[in-house]
Order: structure tokens, then C-alpha cells, then sequence
């Protein structure tokens, strides 16, 4: 997708008017997500080392920013998420079942394709709880997402009664579907086409069971084989009236644990990331079970607020054809 303004749009809310809004959707989200998941916050890095094996690789193919600190004598990569680093983190914190963390998560996805919902810059809320294994199973996952989705349409509630001029409206009523149903449905279509579809009808969805082979022998995503099991995981979805598409807010998932970990290895190629030290203790079952994910800052506020492209609300690099797209259009990227 390329970047597109559709037709008659304006924003809802001038340039200062848009960073207040901002201010206060992260403050009444944030609250909002730590009450119902309870969650506590706590600070977070911007890179690790390249040896631990903690970077979250992502689709297996983007390029991690690297760089060398001498005074450290090693190599450091800035993160692509914080996936690996969460789990890790509530092993070293103490944390007890039930109970999780919230931090910022900034990076940097230099190979990422440029349009209305990617930017190079990526600021997320990344969370993490630890579970048990009773609780390891999709009736629990399902739970989680419709507290997150709760804790959005709570949100949005809020800016709007102090921004009347925004119009976002969001529906509670979660749908579950898992990736090989909406390619049974749709077989002709492709993966993205096949999300508009549903979310046409259904205005907030779960797509669930992302990074494994379809029927049809192709994903419908990629995924790390590392962090989410692929059997309990998925993607929260709302319809975006503004754009007139399924609109992404969050991926997440029940995380590997031994056994699923040691198959995704196998069968995405990634049999050498056994030695590393991060999946050492996955294997030895020294971290923790866990449930998390990511939800996308700039992308919450884009929804919420009603705009058309993700540098109304982010301010990042652009090529040229989206400065030229914007302008004639009358949108003022920040």
C-alpha cells in the first residue's frame, strides 16, 4: 500500500490540538491497560547486545541497526521490539504469576515500507504477564484481548468527551477468527484483502494462529519463531472508517514454551539460535510462562484521533512522493 489520502478528508484537530489529544490518550490508555491486565511500569532499553540473542528478529529479514561500543567491547543492536527482552525482564524482577509489566518501546525498522500505517520509527506499549499452565490455553488469551479492546474503547470514550470534534467510534463486540478460516473463506484473495473483508463485517476482530503455513502452503504473516507460539497468538483489528480498511493495533500472544519453541525452530530454519544464550533458558525452562505483546502508540492515536496518515501524530522521515501525497492533500505531517 502506498500512501493515499482519501478524499474529502480533513483532520479533526488542529496541530497543537493534536498533540494534547496525544498527551492525553497515552496517560488514560496507559492507566486504563494496567488496571485491567495488572501491569506495573518499568524502564525499558533502546538496544542490546547482538550475543544474547534478545533483539526480536521479527520476519526473519529486516536489518537491525548495529553498532560497536569500545569502551563496552561489544556490539550492540537497537530493538526491533522488546519480544525476548520482557520475559527476561520479569525472571530478573521477581515478578509473580498473575502480575506483569508495561514499558515505552521506541526502535528503529529501517527496511520497513513507507505509507499511511509504517514509519521507520516505532513507539509501541510493550507488555508482558506471567501465566501459569492453566491458564496457558486460548480461553485465556481470548479474555486478555477483550481487556484490551476494552481498555481502547474506554479510551476513545474519554478523548472524545473532551474532543468533540472527533468522531471515532469503536465497537466492543470482539470476533474471533483464526488465519486458516479467513483463508478458507476467501481463498482467492490475499491475506490483507481477506482482513478488509471480515473486518468490513465484523468492526473489531482477533485474527489468531499467525507465522505457521496456511493449507495453501503460504503464511499469513510472518513471525519470529522465538517469542509467540504460533497455535496462541494472533492480531487485534479494528475497522478504520477514516481510511475505509482493517486497521492493525496490536500483535500478541501466549509465548513459546520448550516444546513449541523447539518445533517453530525446526520449522522456520532457526535451529542455530539453540546456542544463544536467551533460548538456552527457554530450552532448560528457566523463564518464566508468559502472555504479552505490543500495542502501537502512534497507531492507537492515529485510530482515536481520526487521522488519515501516521505522521499527523509521529514525526519521523518520509520519501518524497508521500511529502508531495500529503501536502496537495493539505496534511500536515509533523
Amino acid at each position: 500500500m502506498k500512501t493515499f489520502i482519501p478524499e474529502g478528508y480533513a483532520p479533526a484537530l488542529g496541530i497543537y490540538d493534536t498533540q494534547k489529544a496525544i498527551g492525553l490518550l497515552k496517560r488514560v490508555f496507559e492507566d486504563n491497560l494496567c488496571g485491567k491486565l495488572n501491569l506495573r511500569r518499568v524502564s525499558a532499553p533502546l538496544f542490546v547486545k547482538e550475543s544474547t540473542g534478545l533483539n526480536d528478529n521479527l520476519n526473519g529479514v529486516e536489518r537491525p541497526v548495529s553498532f560497536d561500543i569500545p569502551a563496552a567491547g561489544c556490539d550492540a543492536q537497537v530493538v526491533h521490539s522488546l519480544a525476548k527482552w520482557k520475559r527476561y525482564a520479569l525472571k530478573a524482577y521477581g515478578f509473580s504469576v498473575g502480575s506483569g509489566l508495561v514499558t515505552d518501546m521506541n526502535a528503529i525498522r529501517r527496511d520497513e515500507e513507507l505509507d499511511n500505517l509504517h514509519s521507520v520509527y516505532v513507539d509501541q506499549w510493550d507488555w508482558e504477564k506471567i501465566i501459569d499452565r492453566e491458564t496457558r490455553n486460548v480461553e485465556y488469551l481470548k479474555a486478555t484481548v477483550q481487556s484490551i479492546v476494552d481498555a481502547i474503547v474506554d479510551t476513545n470514550v474519554a478523548i472524545c468527551n473532551v474532543f468533540p470534534q472527533i468522531r471515532t467510534s469503536l465497537s466492543r463486540e470482539v470476533s474471533f477468527v483464526t488465519t486458516q478460516e479467513l483463508e478458507d473463506m476467501w481463498p482467492d484473495k490475499t491475506p490483507k484483502e481477506r482482513e478488509n473483508l471480515y473486518l468490513k463485517d465484523h468492526k473489531t476482530a482477533f485474527v489468531m494462529q499467525i507465522g505457521g503455513l496456511l493449507k495453501s502452503g503460504i503464511k499469513h504473516d510472518g513471525r519470529a519463531p522465538d517469542y509467540d507460539d504460533w497455535k496462541l497468538n494472533g492480531d487485534i483489528l479494528f475497522w478504520n472508517d477514516v481510511l475505509g480498511m482493517a486497521f492493525e493495533v496490536s500483535s500478541m500472544g501466549i509465548r513459546v514454551d520448550e516444546k513449541s519453541l523447539d518445533s517453530q525452530l525446526t520449522e522456520a530454519g532457526c535451529d542455530d539460535r539453540r546456542a544463544l544464550p536467551f533460548h538456552q533458558m527457554l530450552l532448560n525452562g528457566e523463564l518464566p510462562l508468559t502472555l504479552g505483546g505490543g500495542i502501537g502508540q502512534s497507531r492507537l492515536s492515529m485510530l482515536l484521533i481520526g487521522a488519515a496518515h501516521i505522521g499527523e501524530v509521529q514525526v519521523s522521515i518520509w520519501d518524497d512522493e508521500t511529502l508531495r501525497v500529503c501536502k496537495a492533500a493539505g496534511v500536515n505531517l509533523l
